[in-house]
């Protein structure tokens, strides 16, 4: 997971949410609010276990302004993801990252919508398959 930095008072600030490519090919999923300085830390063997053997690591895709909550939860998903789908976001896929925001993202409980019996919190959460390129 990205570096994190003594929170400040005021709004939540916003994480960039982004992939590299490791010097052996493999990509990995992280979450960082200064993303140059992360990218930084990684290329100075200071970041993630899994990139120290692998270096340099190069910035192949990223997404900024996301909460911390949302961030996370994206970071998860998209470690979660196949290579092939991976690849799928570095080409540009917008189809898969609005897909992918929208499953992955749960809202706080505090905004959650109450059901119509008992009034509980509920959440949306949906675990079928992301949706496959076309074929050529």
């Amino acid at each position: 997971m990205g570096a994190a930095t003594p929170r400040t008072s005021g709004p939540d600030p916003t994480w960039t949410v982004y992939l590299v490519r490791c010097a052996d090919g493999s990509l990995y999923a992280g979450i960082a609010r200064d993303l140059a300085a992360r990218i930084a830390a990684h290329n100075r063997g200071a970041g993630a276990k899994y990139t120290r053997g692998r270096l340099p690591v190069v910035v192949v895709w990223q997404r900024r302004r996301q909460p911390s909550r949302a961030a996370r939860q994206l970071e998860h998903a998209i470690k979660a993801l196949t290579r092939a789908d991976k690849e799928r976001l570095i080409a540009g896929d917008e189809r898969l990252w609005r897909e992918l925001r929208r499953r992955a993202v749960v809202p706080p409980a505090s905004q959650r919508s109450s059901s119509a019996r008992g009034g509980r919190a509920t959440a949306r959460v949906t675990r079928a398959p992301l949706a496959r390129a076309p074929s050529p």
